[in-house]
C-alpha cells in the first residue's frame, strides 16, 4: 500500500464569546450569538447552511413547493438579493406584487422553518441589469455608491421600503429574518450600465468611501427599522471592514467567466480546491489575508458557487463533484458556516422599460446549473450535497470546536498538480475527521490507488484500511471519522462516509461507501457484547472489532455494548445514498431513499418523478399508521430495515405536435388536457447552435447559451398561455469566420463569411408524475 500520514496535535481549540457586537433573542427565547469560530442558537454550535433563491426570479405560487424542496436537502437558511431595479423601475413607484412580494416569501420561509438572510444592496449585482440599480440612477448628478447625499437619500427610500415589507418578520418579532447583507462587493466590483450606448462600455463606479460608506448604510439600515442579529457584508477583495460590527462573509467559484475574454480565451485552474487553513493567526493563506485577525471572527461563507451561469464567451460544464469538493475543502478548513450561490435557479424578469438581465448572460435564464434548477428541476448536485448537509447539522456539536489540521506541505501544492494526495483533517485533538479531495477545475486528476492512512494522535497510532488499500478516483472526495463515539461505543476508524443518525434510545446511524472505497469498520471491541450482520462480515483480532461490507449492498449490523445498549449501523453503495432524505413524518424523525423527488408534510409524502411512472421509496422506520395513496398501485415489501414501497402509476401519454422548420427553427402544441393528473411537462431540446430562443405569442420565454447539454424548460407556468399558442423555437447559428463590411452610400452593409451552422435534433416531452402517499389514517 501507499502510505500517508497526518499528525494531530493534542491542542485543543480556543473558542471564546466573539468580540462581534452582533446577536438577539426573539419573544420565544430563541438566543442567536457567535463565538470566534462559529454561530450559536441557544447558546449551542449552529452550522448555518444558507442557499441562495431569489424571489422575484420565480413564480410566486411555485416559493412554497422550492423552499420545502430546499428545506428537504438540509437547508436552514434562504438568502435573497432585494434587486432595486425590480421593485423601483420608475422613480417612485415600487412594486411588491405577485413575484415581487417580499413579504409573502418571508412568511413562506417561516412556514417551513427556514431563516432569512436579506441582501439588501442597494448594489447587488446577481447578473441582474445595472447590478440591480434602477436605470434612473444613470447620469444623476451625483456617484452612486458614494457617500452623496442625493445618493444616500434615493437608498433611504428604498431601504424604508424594504422594512415596510419586512414589518413583524424580523427575528425580534419572531420572524425568519436573521440578517442582513450590506452592498455587495463594495470596492471590488461593478457591473456595467445597460443604458448606454453601447453595452458593456461604461462601468458603474465600484467606490471607493471605505468603511464611512459601509457605516452609513448600517446606520440607514437601523434607521429604516432593520434591527437583527447579524449584519454582513462580502468580504473579499479588499471590501472594507467593520470592525466588531459586520461580520464579513466569503466564497468561492471553480468557473469564472468573467476571466475569460479574446485575450485569455481559456480559465486557468482556480486555489478553491487546495486545503487551507482558514482560522490561524499563522500561515495565513495569501488569497484570504483579511484585515483582523482570521481566529478572532467565523470564518462564514455566502457565495460558495454551487453552479455557475454560463456567459456568452464561456459554455462551461459545472459538475455536481465540484460542488462537494468546494464544500469538503472550505469545511475542513475551518468553515462552520456555508452559504451557496445560487442553490435554486431562476429566471430574469421582464420590466416595463424591456430585459431585466445584465448583457453577458442570457435575457431570460438564470439557470446558473444550480442544484435546483431554473424550473425547479432536482439536480444530481442537490442530491450530492445533500449528504453532506444532514451531516453537519446532525453533528454541528462535535464539528464545530475540531481544529483545521493541514497535512505536511499541504500550502505547497498548486492546483495544477494532478498526482498529489489532498487531505486535511478536523479534530478535537482525540478523534475527529479526515477530509479527502481529488477534485481540481480544468484539469484532470489522477486516480489514487492502494492508499492506506496513518492518523499519528501521540499516544495511539490509528492505520487503516486493514484489508484492502483505498482507491481514491479522479474527482472523488468524501470525509472518513476516526475515534468517533457512536452511542457509547468507540469507532476507531471507518472507510465510509457518515451521512446522518436517528433514533433516540437506539441510534441507526447511515454511512455511505465512496465509489472505489470498499467499507470498512473498526470498532474498540472492549465494550461490544456481540454483532449481528446482514450482507457484511464481521470479526474480532486484539486491536478490535472489524467489519466489511458487501459491495453494491445495503449493509446493516447491529451492536450491543456490554450493558445492554444497542446501535444499528446500515451502510448504503453510493448512488442509493444519493437517493436519501433525512426528514420528519408522523412526528418522528425518519430516513427515506428514493430516486424520485419527496417532499414531506407532517404524514404527507409528495413524490414527483419525471418520465418514469413507477416510483420507489424506502422508509425507516415503519410508520405506525397505515398506508393510502392519491392514485396508482402499491406494493409493499420489509427488509431488515426498511419498509419498501412500490408505486405503479397509469403511463400518461402527452398529446402534442412538433413541427420543423428547416435547421433552426421548429414549433410545439401541446394539448391543454396533457398537463391533466400531472405536476409539471418538461420539454428536453438536444439542439447546436450559439443561442437558443423560445417564445410564446411573440414574446420571449426563455434562453439558452449552447454549451453542449439538453436545453431543460418547465412548462406548468405557462400553462395559461399554452391554451391557445404554441412555443416557437428558434436557434442562433454558430459561427466560425468574420465578417466583412462593405461600402455603401445609405446604409450599413455587411456579409459573414465562413462557416455557421445551428440545428433543432430532437424535443422531448417528458411528463413529470406526482403522487401522495398519506399515512394520516
Amino acid at each position: 500500500m501507499r502510505e500517508y500520514n497526518i499528525r494531530i496535535p493534542k491542542k485543543i481549540k480556543d473558542i471564546y464569546k466573539s468580540t462581534l457586537r452582533l446577536g438577539g433573542k426573539n419573544p420565544g427565547k430563541d438566543i442567536i450569538s457567535f463565538t470566534n469560530y462559529y454561530m450559536e442558537l441557544n447558546n449551542k454550535p449552529f452550522f448555518g447552511i444558507c442557499g441562495e433563491f431569489h424571489y422575484s426570479r420565480y413564480s410566486c405560487q411555485y416559493w412554497n413547493e422550492e423552499l420545502l424542496k430546499m428545506k428537504m436537502a438540509g437547508i436552514n437558511i434562504i438568502s435573497t438579493y432585494i434587486f432595486w431595479i425590480y421593485h423601483e423601475e420608475r422613480e417612485g413607484h415600487f412594486d411588491w406584487g405577485e413575484n415581487k412580494n417580499l413579504r409573502h416569501f418571508i412568511d413562506l420561509c417561516a412556514l417551513n422553518s427556514l431563516y432569512v438572510i436579506l441582501r439588501i444592496g442597494p448594489f447587488s449585482h446577481g447578473e441582474c441589469r445595472n447590478g440591480g440599480l434602477p436605470d434612473w440612477l444613470y447620469g444623476r448628478p451625483f456617484r452612486v455608491r458614494s457617500n452623496d447625499e442625493d445618493y444616500l437619500t434615493c437608498v433611504g427610500k428604498f431601504f424604508r421600503e424594504i422594512s415596510k415589507q419586512t414589518a413583524g418578520r424580523l427575528f425580534k418579532d419572531g420572524g425568519p429574518v436573521i440578517g442582513i447583507q450590506l452592498e455587495n462587493e463594495y470596492m471590488h466590483a461593478a457591473a456595467p450600465w445597460e443604458l448606454t450606448g453601447k453595452q458593456g462600455d461604461e462601468i458603474i463606479d465600484k467606490g471607493d468611501d471605505g468603511e464611512s460608506h459601509m457605516r452609513i448604510l448600517k446606520e440607514m439600515a437601523i434607521d429604516a427599522g432593520f434591527d437583527v442579529p447579524l449584519y454582513t457584508s462580502t468580504g473579499w477583495g479588499g471590501s472594507p471592514v467593520l470592525k466588531d460590527e459586520i461580520l464579513p462573509l466569503y466564497g468561492g467559484y471553480a468557473f469564472c467567466p468573467w476571466n475569460v475574454n479574446e485575450q485569455k480565451p481559456e480559465q486557468v485552474p482556480t486555489k478553491e480546491f487546495l486545503f487551507r487553513n482558514y482560522h490561524t493567526d499563522d500561515e495565513i493563506p495569501p488569497e484570504f489575508n483579511p484585515p483582523y485577525r482570521p481566529t478572532h471572527y467565523p470564518y462564514m461563507g455566502c457565495e460558495m458557487g454551487s453552479g455557475m451561469q454560463v456567459w456568452y464567451q464561456s459554455r462551461f460544464i459545472v459538475p455536481p463533484e465540484s460542488m462537494t469538493a468546494l464544500t469538503i475543502r472550505k469545511v475542513a478548513g475551518g468553515c462552520n458556516f456555508v452559504g451557496y450561490y445560487m442553490f435554486h435557479g431562476g429566471s430574469h424578469p421582464v420590466g416595463r422599460c424591456g430585459f431585466l438581465n445584465e448583457h453577458v448572460v442570457p435575457k431570460i435564464s438564470y439557470d446558473f446549473q444550480a442544484p435546483l434548477g431554473e424550473f425547479g428541476q432536482v439536480r444530481e448536485s442537490y442530491k450530492y450535497l445533500k449528504l453532506l448537509f444532514y451531516f453537519f447539522s446532525g453533528f454541528s456539536g462535535l464539528l464545530c470546536s475540531m481544529s483545521t489540521i493541514l497535512s505536511k506541505d499541504s500550502e505547497k501544492i498548486e492546483p495544477s498538480e494532478t498526482d498529489v494526495l489532498r487531505y486535511a483533517a478536523r479534530s478535537d485533538g482525540t478523534g475527529g475527521f479526515l477530509f479527502f479531495n481529488n477534485y481540481q477545475d480544468h484539469v484532470r486528476m489522477q486516480d489514487h490507488h492502494d492508499i492506506a492512512m496513518t492518523i499519528d494522535l501521540g499516544e495511539e497510532q490509528i492505520v487503516f484500511p486493514k484489508n484492502k488499500g483505498m482507491t481514491i478516483l479522479e474527482d472523488g472526495n468524501f470525509i472518513l471519522p476516526f475515534n468517533l463515539d457512536m452511542s457509547g461505543i468507540l469507532l476507531k476508524y471507518s472507510t465510509t462516509q457518515l451521512i446522518t443518525a436517528i433514533g433516540k434510545e437506539q441510534k441507526t446511524y447511515f454511512f455511505f461507501s465512496p465509489p472505489g472505497v470498499d467499507g470498512e469498520y473498526c470498532f474498540d471491541n472492549k465494550h461490544i457484547k456481540n454483532v449481528t450482520t446482514k450482507n457484511c462480515h464481521a470479526g474480532r483480532t486484539d486491536s478490535g472489532l472489524y467489519i466489511v461490507t458487501e459491495p453494491e449492498k445495503d449493509a446493516v449490523f447491529e451492536l450491543m455494548s456490554i450493558d445492554g445498549k444497542k446501535m444499528t449501523i446500515c451502510t448504503l453503495p453510493f448512488r442509493r445514498a444519493l437517493g436519501l432524505y433525512k426528514t420528519e413524518l408522523c412526528g418522528k424523525e425518519s430516513v427515506l431513499i428514493s430516486d424520485s423527488t419527496v417532499l414531506a408534510k407532517g404524514e404527507i409524502l409528495e413524490i414527483m418523478s419525471i418520465g418514469k411512472p413507477l416510483i420507489n421509496i424506502s422508509i425507516f422506520p415503519l410508520p405506525e399508521k397505515d398506508l393510502t395513496v392519491s392514485h396508482g398501485i402499491v406494493s409493499e415489501e420489509h427488509d431488515s430495515l426498511f419498509v419498501n414501497y412500490t408505486i405503479t402509476l397509469k403511463e400518461k401519454e402527452i398529446e402534442y405536435d412538433v413541427k420543423y422548420m428547416g435547421n433552426q427553427k421548429a414549433t410545439l402544441r401541446i394539448l391543454p388536457a396533457s398537463f391533466k393528473e400531472l405536476h409539471d411537462i418538461f420539454l428536453y431540446i438536444d439542439y447546436e447552435g450559439d443561442v437558443g430562443n423560445a417564445f410564446i405569442d411573440g414574446k420571449l420565454i426563455n434562453d439558452n447559451f449552447y454549451n453542449g447539454t439538453p436545453w431543460e424548460i418547465g412548462l406548468k407556468q405557462f400553462f395559461p398561455r399554452l391554451i391557445e399558442n404554441e412555443i416557437y423555437f428558434y436557434i442562433i447559428p454558430w459561427k466560425k469566420g468574420k465578417f466583412v463590411y462593405y461600402d455603401s452610400a445609405m446604409a450599413l452593409k455587411k456579409e459573414f463569411k465562413g462557416e455557421q451552422g445551428a440545428a433543432i435534433h430532437s424535443i422531448k416531452v417528458l411528463p413529470e408524475y406526482e403522487v401522495v402517499l398519506d399515512f394520516s389514517k
